[in-house]
Order: structure tokens, then sequence, then C-alpha cells
């Protein structure tokens, strides 16, 4: 049952941050749902928040600043800009 949050956290961190960061239309669900799950796993790393800990509200807020940070890495990389 814990993957099946895992990927549904993921999906809505994944799709939030990519509204913010404005590339929504470029990615899919699935891309939504990697990104989402990476930036949890920044998140952790940078903010040494345990994420396996459950689902909170902080710990959403900080998958979801992982993700933005990821989105943001990945268009330096693409485009050499940040938007």
């Amino acid at each position: 049952m814990g993957i099946i949050i895992l990927l549904i956290v993921g999906g809505v961190c994944g799709w939030l941050a990519s509204l913010i960061m404005r590339t929504d239309a470029q990615q899919g669900i699935i891309l939504n749902i990697v990104v989402g799950i990476i930036g949890a796993v920044i998140a952790g790393f940078l903010f040494h928040v345990n994420m396996t800990a459950g689902i909170t509200i902080e710990s959403f807020l900080y998958a979801l600043l992982g993700a933005v940070i990821l989105l943001a890495i990945v268009n330096l990389v693409r485009r050499g800009t940040v938007r």
C-alpha cells in the first residue's frame, strides 16, 4: 500500500512543480510521478527530512520544493536559463 501512496503523492508533487515551473505541457503523468519521487529524494538529502516517516504537510512541501529544484536544474541544462 505504501508504494501506491508514494506514486500518488509523487504524481501530485511533480504535477504541482511542473505547473510552478511552467513545464506542464511538456510532461506526461509518468514524468510527473518520476519528478515528484526524485524531488522527494532531493529534499531528503538537502534538508535532512525523513520522508519515510509518513506523509505530512511538511514532507509534502519539502517534496514539492525538491521537485521544483529538480525542474530548475533540468531547465538549466536544456535551455541555459531558469524560467
